[in-house]
């Protein structure tokens, strides 16, 4: 059962949180009880988030902007200073994924995907440090995957790269803040039922895939989010620079 009051008092910034995995953890967190800035570079899709919420009296505001540009990263900072006060939960969604072979990889595709995935974890994660430091408490959860610790089922050597390279940063992170009360964690989905997997492979694809793990289906949103949470908790004030696998058994190591 959801604790509605466990994030009482607790401002969290999603990106990405427009759709998908992201939106499920927007919603969770707002179930607990979390004042919430919605960030996508839709701002259609994010202020549709932001509505469901709404709906749900939770305290949210959307923000539409490029978690790779700094003029962006920055004005969304400010927004939620001005709003809340504080920031205390950052959670590292938004990113992109592209199948292309390495021999097909232009330039521009990989700064791309290697940008969205890792620079804009550093840039977000960069800018919410001060608040984060004067509060004394702080939670970053980084959305890495399966690609990080072996090889992307669905993206090229980019996502690969982008994905192990978050490994390493939240690690490192972790270290350098942890005497500020600031945790630092990284989730690794394996393949989840969302529109980023519906629009990349067939439901033929996905069916051959779901078989194949030990858990033998696709995992959900929800079950993303539930883990996302518990990681943004004071549950999980012992754990940081860990990554957390959720893939149905598909990678164990």
């Amino acid at each position: 059962m959801i604790d509605n009051s466990e994030f009482n008092g607790k401002v969290a910034i999603v990106t990405g949180g427009g759709r998908g995995m992201g939106a499920a953890v927007v919603e969770r967190l707002g179930q607990g009880g979390a004042s919430i800035v919605v960030n996508d570079i839709d701002f259609a899709s994010a202020e549709a988030s932001a509505q469901r919420l709404r709906a749900m009296g939770v305290d949210v505001i959307a923000v539409g902007g490029d978690i790779v540009s700094s003029d962006d990263v920055g004005s969304m900072v400010r927004v939620a200073m001005d709003r809340f006060g504080a920031i205390h939960i950052l959670i590292n969604n938004a990113g992109v994924l592209r199948p292309t072979a390495v021999i097909d990889i232009e330039e521009d595709e990989w700064d791309l995907v290697v940008d969205v995935n890792l620079k804009g974890t550093y840039m977000c994660s960069r800018a919410v440090l001060p608040t984060m430091r004067d509060s004394g408490w702080g939670r970053i959860v980084n959305f890495s995957s399966t690609a990080g610790k072996n090889i992307s089922t669905m993206g090229g050597a980019h996502y690969t790269a982008a994905k192990a390279g978050i490994l390493g940063f939240t690690r490192h992170l972790a270290k350098e803040t942890a005497e500020y009360g600031i945790t630092v964690n990284a989730v690794c989905p394996g393949l989840i039922e969302t529109e980023m997997v519906r629009t990349t492979i067939s439901p033929e694809r996905a069916k051959t895939y779901a078989d194949s793990f030990p858990i033998s289906r696709l995992g959900q949103p929800s079950e993303v989010a539930e883990l996302v949470a518990f990681l943004a908790s004071d549950r999980a004030e012992y754990i940081t620079g860990a990554s957390l696998d959720i893939n149905g058994g598909d990678l164990m190591i």
